[in-house]
This record gives structure tokens, sequence and C-alpha cells, in this order.
């Protein structure tokens, strides 16, 4: 009998079940797809010549994550690349919106649009050189973060204290406004904003926008040299060496409870899995509550509430292999590892209201990435591997284009809404379409098929809208690991503080199943120095 189960070999689930192993449990990890990886795997299924990440690519809360930091996956052969600019927003009259990991390089770029915008940059940039240690803590802690939220007001009473805080609830676009003059600055927020499902007048998108900004001005938006697999292939490295396997092709359907505990799991193939301490789930809530675990087990309020469960907006992912660089209007964005498509601010919501009215985007917001610039392993010389994605509604009343979408995603509809994609890039890059050389088409649907974690192609694990955040994440009242039914913990991104490759669903759950188990056998330096480091060397906010 081992002592844990992760389901789950996603990154979340990856990260749990290595620090559980640090801290001396046995520990099995179930996969239901025929690879680890989850939502962190690359191949070349596009051309045999270009590696292709299938979803996530970028990874700056990786770069950022103390949780990964902690379990020094350089020393399984991990590297790291940059692009020579971070992000780009090209407009199509030839100006660009530049994001670089030099605050200067950034600054000069946005008086370009207004004089003193580069001023205004660098102010923002100063809060966040003085509450970025605490904040990252409070990030990457379990809900409620005690300590280190009592550093944070600390340093906000410097940083502008209620002002501060109320910028960070605004909406992007009237926290753009508030700060730039120009265009250039309320891109770069809004823009950095859509990386999740927050519109430009949601609130909290102007903080969420200022913070993905931040992360890539320090750390980059940085890829794994040789594709996303190597994270994954770093990730389980780890955990053969501790003696742990990881068992693809194992699609767990039930968690076992006897007396509000759970015991262990099945398998499809009919195993029963026994488990002496507990199981860590790296799939999503909804799923695991309805699926794997049943009304029965779980008190009606839990029951009531999934049913108001929000997931984020559905992907549609096109990857291309290209016989040269992107021929882009603006050549600041040629050297940019993202590239975010979208004439202006106004765009960007007309884009996110034709998604709230149920409608596929006529003119889709566009994020795109340059793989071969960001690490020249991924093709040939000379060439790109690159890829786009645009978010659609997960129930399509109609569409916003020409080309009478229905949201069937059959052939022809994943055909039509790729050439769309292709449209808005030559928008910014004329004669794009002519570097194509291969294709691959990822609707929502192929997405959810590729991973089930992806329902709808949701990359976020639910909504990052307030209403489904901290003591609200995945539902009311929860905010934590913990789950009603003993030793079962949520390990994946619809625990807080939710999606994005950085671990720290995994590591909670973690550090939770060991808490309730004291302090089991004795823990590893490298355990001992996570600990430090994700709790500031204090508790990391439980109260105990």
């Amino acid at each position: 009998m081992t002592d844990a189960v992760v389901i789950g070999a996603g990154p979340n689930g990856l990260v749990a079940a290595n620090l559980l192993a640090d801290a001396g449990w046995s520990v099995e990890v179930l996969e239901a797809q025929n690879v680890p990886g989850g939502a962190v795997r690359s191949d070349r299924g596009v051309h045999p010549d270009y590696v292709s990440d299938v979803f996530s690519a970028f990874y700056p809360m990786a770069a950022a994550s103390p949780v990964l930091a902690g379990l020094d996956l350089c020393a399984e052969g991990l590297r790291w690349s940059h692009a020579p600019h971070v992000v780009a927003h090209p407009l199509r009259d030839g100006r660009c919106a530049l994001l670089d990991r030099d605050r200067r390089v950034t600054a000069a770029a946005l008086d370009t649009f207004a004089p003193g915008d580069g001023r205004a940059w660098s102010d923002l940039c100063r809060i966040w050189d003085r509450l970025r240690e605490d904040l990252l803590r409070a990030l990457f802690t379990p809900f409620p973060p005690v300590r280190a939220t009592v550093g944070l007001a600390a340093r906000l009473r410097g940083a502008g204290g209620l002002r501060f805080a109320r910028s960070m609830l605004l909406p992007v676009r009237r926290l753009g406004e508030e700060e730039f003059a120009g265009e250039g600055g309320r891109l770069l927020l809004a823009g950095n904003a859509l990386h999740a499902d927050l519109a430009p007048e949601s609130a909290v998108s102007g903080g969420f926008g200022w913070l993905m900004s931040m992360l890539g001005q320090t750390y980059g938006f940085p890829v794994p040299v040789g594709g996303s697999g190597e994270l994954t292939a770093a990730l389980v490295s780890r955990l053969r060496r501790r003696g742990v396997v990881v068992r693809c092709g194992e699609r767990v359907t039930r968690v076992v409870v006897r007396g509000g505990r759970a015991v262990g799991v099945h398998t499809a193939t009919g195993e029963a899995v026994p488990v002496r301490r507990a199981v860590l789930a790296d799939v999503s809530a909804p799923d695991l509550y309805r699926e794997l675990v049943g009304a029965d087990h779980l008190p009606s309020r839990v029951w009531d509430d999934l049913r108001r469960f929000q997931w984020d907006w559905a992907t549609f992912k096109v990857d291309w292999a290209l016989g040269g660089a992107v021929p882009w209007t603006a050549l600041e964005a040629a050297s940019a590892g993202t590239v975010h498509l979208a004439d202006g601010v106004d765009d960007l919501t007309r884009f996110a209201a034709q998604l709230a009215m149920g409608r596929i985007p006529d003119r889709p917001f566009t994020l795109l990435g340059q793989m071969t610039t960001s690490d020249a392993t991924r093709s040939p010389a000379g060439t790109e591997s690159a890829w786009a994605y645009t978010h659609v509604p997960h129930s399509v009343r109609g569409d916003a284009g020409p080309d009478g979408l229905k949201g069937r995603w059959d052939r022809g509809e994943r055909e039509a809404m790729a050439d769309r994609i292709e449209e808005q890039v030559e928008r910014y890059a004329p004669g794009f379409r002519q570097r194509i050389l291969a294709r691959r088409v990822l609707a929502p649907p192929t997405l959810q098929a590729a991973d089930s974690n992806l329902r709808d192609g949701a990359v976020n694990g639910g909504t990052t809208a307030l209403h489904q955040q901290a003591v609200f994440r995945p539902l009311p009242g929860t905010g934590r690991p913990e789950t009603p039914v003993r030793g079962l913990y949520l390990a994946s991104a619809s625990a807080h503080p939710g999606g994005s490759v950085h671990g720290a669903p995994g590591a909670n759950a973690a550090r939770a199943a060991l808490r309730a188990h004291g302090a089991g056998r004795p823990l590893t330096m490298a355990q001992r120095a996570l600990a430090r480091r994700g709790r500031g060397g204090e508790t990391d906010g439980d109260g105990a």
C-alpha cells in the first residue's frame, strides 16, 4: 500500500508528488493520457523539423515561482531561453508597444506614444520593486496568506496604501487611462490582462494586467530549451530518482471514500489502489466532485455551489511551421517572443463583448508566440515555429463573422476559424500566409480530448474573475486544498491561486497532506529549503 496517490501528471500533480517524495512518502502518480505533462507538452506533430508546444508555451509564473525554484530542476537538465524582447503589441499604423526585461527599453518605447509615459511606467515598476517579495509570497502560499499579508500591508503603506489597492481593483481600461496619456502603456496592461479571461472593463483586470506586465518586466516570458515538454521531463526525472513511478494510460474513475475519508482510488481497468494517507487530485474541481467523488460523499451545499462554478473562456489554437520569419509591419515585433494583436483597447473591448454575448469574434484578439525567436532549437535557421490562440464562447449563440459558425467545431468550422486567425495576423504582417509550410488546428474539443482538465479549452481551471478567487476558489468558503472528504486534496488550477504554470496548487495540496499527518519522516534539505522560501521562514498562512 502506498502513502499517497496523485491523480494526474500535469505540472501541479508532478510538483505535489515531488514534495511528498521529498518528505519520505511513497507515492504513485496515475495519468489518464499516454504521456505525462497535462498542458505542458511539446511534439513534432506540425512538421518533423519543428518543435511545437501543444498547449502552454511561455512561463513567467514558473520563473517567479519559489515552488519550482525549490525543486532545482536545472539539476535535471532544464534550461531556459528568452526572446530579445518579452512582449510586443503592434498597431496597424506601424507603432508598437514593447515590453523588455530592461525597463529603460520599455519606457523609451512608451514615450514614443506620449512623452512622459516612460516615467509613468517606471513609477509602476518602483511600486513593484517595493511589493514584489511579499506579493509573490502571498500569491504562492495557501489562502489566507496571513504572514505574507502582514508584510504586504506594511509595505503598502509606503507604496500609496489605499490608492494602490484601489488601482489594483480597477478595470484595466480605467487603470491605463489614469496612468498613461498614450495608448502604448494601456495596450501592454490590457493585453496582459487578457492572458486570463478578464475583459478591459472587468474589476481587478487592472491588477492582473499590472502583475503580468511586472512579471514579464522582471523575469521575462522564458521558454524551456527544446520545448515545453522539457519542463515536464525535468519534473518526472526528479521523481524517478526518488523511486516514484508515473503510470500513464491509467485513468482514475473513482475516489474510494469510507467513513468520510479517502482511502484509495479505482482505475478504468478495474484496479484498486489503496492509500495509507492521502489522495491528491490534479483534476478540475467539477470533475473531482461530480465524477470521482459523487453527491453521496459531499455536503449538499457543495453540490449546489457546483452549479455556479464558472469556467474561463474556451480556447482556439493554431500551430504553424513557417518557412521564414513573420513579416511584421512594426519591425520591433520581430524580436518579441509574444505578440498581442488587437488594434487598440477599444478592439479588445469589442472582442470581449462579443464573447459575453456568445458570439464567435470576427476580429479575434490573437496572442501569438514566436518560439524559434525565443529558442533557436525549435526549428531550422531562418524559419519560425509559431502558434496563436484566441478565445471563443463555450455556448455559441451566433457568429460575429461572415462564416456562419455554430460552434460545432467540425472540420469545416475548424478550418474557417483558423483562416480567421491567420487573416488577423495578416493585418499586421502582410505576406504571413505565404510563409506557412504546415499548420495544426486545435479547437476546444480537441484540447479537451488531449487534456480533460481543459474543459472546452478553458486553460485556467475556472474563471480568473474576482467572484471565483481567494476564498471563493473554487467554491465559496473554500480557498484551500482541503476538501469536504478527509484525506482528499484538490491540487489543480481550480484551487487557489489558479491557472498558469507555477506549481502552487500542487505544492499547497502536498503541504496540507503533510501537515495533516504531522512531520512524518524527516524532511530532506530540499524540502526544508522550499518550506522556508514558500513561507518566509514562518507559517504558510493557516494560523498554525
